[in-house]
């Protein structure tokens, strides 16, 4: 006669995505935006990149595609992220790119924020745990 075993099914999950704006700065200088981001600048086709030298902050703030310094956003396949080509802010900055990071932005007079002071969450694979989010919140 068999024994049962105590074993459960696994069934795969997605994990929970996060609902505050959140930027990765990826490998090689491409900045992708999370869903919430997105809308934050109210959904913009362009935006501007900003650098406060200082405080060692990015700005990203909506603008009308035809403005000469636009870069234009577009969407990454079917996913709910939007990507921003950033190699030539990345380098101007000497922004260091080797690891991608994420970090949760914020809102202000109408940019949106990140702050480079903090760590961020190092971004190993496709998506960063939610623990990882929370620890950069």
């Amino acid at each position: 006669m068999l024994r049962a075993m105590p074993f459960e099914t696994f069934r795969r999950q997605r994990a929970p995505v996060s609902q505050e704006p959140a930027i990765t700065l990826q490998k090689r200088g491409t900045l992708s935006m999370n869903a919430p981001a997105h809308a934050a600048l109210g959904s913009p086709e362009a935006v501007e990149l900003l650098f406060d030298r200082e405080d060692r902050r990015i700005g990203i703030r909506a603008v009308d595609p035809s403005t000469e310094h636009a870069y234009l956003v577009r969407p990454l396949g079917r996913s709910s992220s939007w990507l921003v080509s950033g190699r030539a802010f990345t380098v101007y900055y000497g922004i260091p790119t080797e690891v991608a990071h994420r970090w949760v932005a914020r809102m202000d007079e109408g940019m949106l924020i990140v702050d480079l002071k903090e760590p961020g969450a190092e971004v190993t694979g496709h998506r960063t745990s939610e623990r990882a989010m929370e620890a950069t919140g």
